[in-house]
């Protein structure tokens, strides 16, 4: 009796249809596409390009300029 059991059972699974499969293939196709998503908006948010300073001559002399004295009111 037994042995009728076992042998019915991989005629049932050959019989199913590849759903398991096609389901496995579209959340994989879905977990890479949100990993590529996160990914994408990490690095736009920490790494993207941020503006260049202004490196001309007249703004490094004005950063690198002394501040100017300001007279306390105590002294003349």
């Amino acid at each position: 009796m037994s042995g009728s059991a076992t042998s019915s059972a991989p005629t049932e699974k050959l019989s199913e249809p590849p759903r398991p499969l096609r389901r496995l293939t579209i959340e994989l196709f879905g977990v890479i596409a949100l990993k590529i998503a996160l990914l994408t908006l990490i690095w736009w948010v920490a790494f993207a390009p941020q503006p260049k300073p202004d490196a001309s001559p007249d703004a490094i002399a004005h950063l690198l300029a002394p501040s100017p004295q300001i007279p306390s009111a105590g002294h003349p």
